[in-house]
């Protein structure tokens, strides 16, 4: 009964979990639209949601998931749900809280992982991103992985995550974790595409057996013109791996697009992808990735693309005020 969890192929990050490597983000998805996005991602075969506290999009989610189970469609044991713990309740005492918010948002009695969303903890609040009369984060200095990660364990043993992991995590943040940890963290969910490839992180999953779950796999567009349009990005960086013109000539080659040749080069790196669509035909494409392979040539075309540090998108002490502030900052100087 459990081989049935598909969309092509599975990932065992963690015991007892089998992960699809393919999964609908949801970041930015309205209300109005993340309901049919996904059913319409569940019919078109993805197995695999991820969203967060922070994407305010849980109530809408957990209706469309009660529709497709109310419907015999789709069981809850065939479909892979991952949340995550907000930056506003980086406290032991609120990740079950959290969670069981979670929970009830999205119609559910478990997840199959949860993650801590960040490393660095805001004040507690409703707010997602607290500030004070300047304009500067309201960050909680008292933020402690291990203590935090005892109360993820806790998650675990009472039966409300299936799993836990990490995101936006360094590598000595991460080796604190698993240092300390009874139950290791499945993974750790990290901005990773064609010019930000993490190469040192991937690495050090392959030693550690904590697998890496690649967001901004497309390269962020939206995001993208919206930290420009604010003046948080340079006007001239050019940060959009879709156009790459390597990407569109190996793309022609294999009659795919650009973004099935960036899915498939970071699967083939060995990471799980997550991109976000409400496009009923891009997400049937971006599901399309399982029948053409890149040639170890091509692989390594794409690699050399990698801009390190100058292709990063989401340089947060950039995009939020103060934040490089926090003694457990992952952001290097830019």
């Amino acid at each position: 009964m459990a081989a049935k969890l598909t969309p092509k192929s599975v990932i065992t990050a963690a015991p007892a979990m089998r992960m699809p490597v393919i999964g609908l983000g949801t970041l930015q998805a309205k209300d109005e639209v993340i309901e049919k996005a996904i059913v319409d991602a569940v019919e078109a075969g993805y197995r695999h949601i991820d969203t967060a506290y922070n994407y305010y999009n849980e109530k809408a989610i957990g209706k469309a998931l009660k529709a497709l189970f109310d419907s015999g469609k789709i069981k809850r044991e065939d479909l892979f749900i991952t949340s995550k713990l907000p930056r506003t309740a980086m406290r032991p005492n609120l990740v079950q809280e959290y969670l069981g918010r979670c929970l009830r948002d999205l119609q559910l009695s478990y997840v199959d992982l949860y993650l801590i969303h960040h490393p660095v903890g805001f004040e507690p609040c409703e707010e997602a991103v607290p500030v004070d009369a300047e304009g500067n984060v309201r960050l909680d200095l008292t933020t402690d992985h291990v203590a935090m990660w005892k109360a993820m364990e806790a998650q675990v043993d009472a039966g409300r995550a299936k799993a836990i992991g990490i995101s936006n995590f360094t590598i000595p943040q991460a080796d604190r974790i698993l240092k300390n940890a009874r139950i290791p963290p499945a993974v750790n969910q990290v901005e990773f595409h064609l010019y930000f490839q993490q190469k040192e992180l991937q690495a050090w999953s392959k030693k550690s057996g904590v697998h890496l779950t690649a967001y901004s796999t497309l390269g962020s567009p939206g995001m993208v013109a919206t930290l420009k349009s604010q003046g948080k990005i340079d006007q001239n960086k050019e940060l959009n791996p879709v156009s790459d013109p390597v990407v569109a000539r190996i793309a022609k080659d294999h009659n795919k697009t650009p973004a099935q040749v960036l899915l498939r080069h970071i699967l083939q790196l060995g990471a799980v992808v997550i991109p976000k669509s409400t496009n009923p035909e891009r997400l049937k494409e971006n599901l399309q990735v399982f029948d053409f392979e890149l040639t170890d040539a091509e692989m390594s075309e794409l690699n050399a693309l990698d801009k390190g540090e100058q292709g990063r998108i989401f340089h947060l002490p950039s995009i939020t005020k103060g934040y490089d502030k926090h003694p457990e900052n992952p952001y290097p100087k830019l």
